[in-house]
């Protein structure tokens, strides 16, 4: 009788046309949804002209394709604007249904939000992109992961790819989120216990009624963030708040079967958590494993809070922010940025005390960029928010190594992004529990 399997061995073993597969066994997966962006864009088309037929060839699945433009779209330097327009004219040529071209009202913003947002991501699935952040998508219970151009060539003349099994490590989450902790905090506490290294080529699940009571951005956060560990994937098994967000995007009504561990499957690791005694939780420079908990670094000296990006720039996010900053004036230059469109829509339409988002934070003084990864990946030095000098800056954002945000000498603090508007206001770390009611 074969041995139990976890999600993620469920989902290969399908994808591979197999009934079982074991930690470390390679396999043919075939592929749901492949995803790039326009700083991978240009180089995946490039593998995939050069080995599948020149100019002239096909993608295998038109429909499978997805092309989303974020990371350095609103700059005027040319090479990233270059960028854009060879995913324009390769989405013209394809006939690609589903490139979300910046300068139309089918813009969306930061790729990672905006997959779901569409509909293009779904329980069982096996989802791959071009940015180590696809992780992002395993809140969905899918099998969702970042790949290099080379095999993105590949998977887009062929819909397979190559790929050893990986093993799973578990976290579990116990309790009631106390109202000053977000998932930014849950997973920095991880990512602070095991190391950048410490999940390396393995799958991370994460469960527990800690883990359920979650919405459905908040997993997003816990998953996107995977990556960081070393993580090959994260993953949530999936229930109704999964499914009724899925059913109520997926336009097209594409079948989906949901997969769960088997009772006995093999983890190699456990780790359980009581998110009860769990503190507001940062990463220090330069390492997203450098974890202290607010009050050990209270009152460090800011220049800068940024709050956007895959890991902090959904809705749930900015009301959070919001709740803080309500009636209140930011100290230090404050820079808000919506994952996408949507989230942007949703700035407006979003209350708090009969004020919207957006005019909290307007009236807090902070500045409101376009919905996009701006300054998360620093880019080019017309980019919103970018750190252009060795400032310190507090951020909601998944990255705080040397030169992510800019300049190669500031120092990024990461945060949830109710830590960051805490520090906003003070100009130092703060500690939001000082500031909740």
């Amino acid at each position: 009788m074969p041995s139990p399997m976890t999600m993620t061995e469920k989902i290969l073993a399908r994808a591979s046309g197999k009934g079982h597969v074991e930690p470390g066994e390679n396999v043919w997966a075939t592929v749901d949804v492949l995803m790039t962006h326009d700083v991978c864009g240009p180089g995946t088309i490039g593998v995939f002209q050069k080995n599948f037929g020149g100019p002239t060839a096909k993608v295998w699945d038109k429909e499978k394709v997805v092309i989303i433009p974020d990371h350095y779209i609103f700059t005027k330097d040319a090479m990233a604007n270059r960028n854009v327009d060879v995913l324009r004219e390769f989405a013209k040529q394809q006939d690609l249904p589903y490139y979300y071209d910046v300068g139309t009202d089918r813009y969306k913003g930061v790729c990672h939000i905006a997959l779901p947002e569409e509909g293009h991501t779904r329980p069982g699935e096996v989802l791959l992109g071009t940015d180590s952040h696809t992780c992002t998508a395993g809140a969905f219970g899918e099998f969702a992961t970042g790949i290099g151009n080379t095999d993105a060539g590949f998977v887009m003349g062929t819909g397979k790819l190559w790929m050893k099994t990986p093993p799973t490590m578990r976290f579990v989450f116990h309790g009631n989120l106390p109202p000053y902790l977000m998932a930014k905090d849950l997973i920095l506490a991880v990512i602070g216990d095991i190391g950048v290294d410490g999940a390396t080529y393995r799958a991370m699940e994460f469960d527990g009624d800690g883990v359920t009571a979650l919405n459905i951005e908040e997993r997003m956060t816990l998953c996107n963030m995977a990556i960081e560990a070393g993580g090959k994937n994260g993953i949530i098994p999936p229930d109704q708040v999964t499914f009724d967000y899925v059913n109520k995007r997926d336009l097209r009504k594409k079948p989906y079967t949901a997969v769960y561990s088997d009772p006995g499957a093999r983890f190699i690791t456990e780790r359980v958590y009581d998110v009860t005694k769990m503190e507001p939780t940062v990463a220090k420079p330069h390492s997203p494993d450098n974890k202290a908990t607010v009050s050990q670094v209270k009152g460090t000296r800011l220049d800068r809070a940024y709050i956007g990006s895959c890991t902090g720039g959904k809705l749930t996010d900015f009301k959070a922010a919001a709740a803080i900053l309500n009636g209140k004036s930011v100290k230090i230059d404050t820079f808000v940025v919506p994952a996408t469109t949507e989230v942007d829509r949703g700035l407006d339409t979003e209350m708090i005390g009969g004020k919207s988002l957006r005019n909290i934070f307007l009236a807090a003084g902070a500045k409101i960029g376009d919905a996009s990864c701006a300054a998360c990946l620093g880019g080019p030095a017309d980019t919103f928010g970018r750190l252009n000098t060795p400032i310190s800056c507090i951020s909601t954002t998944n990255r705080n190594f040397p030169g992510r945000m800019g300049h190669k000498e500031a120092k990024v603090f990461l945060a949830s992004p109710l830590t960051v508007a805490a520090s906003a206001l003070a100009g130092t770390i703060a500690d939001c529990r000082d500031l909740l009611v």
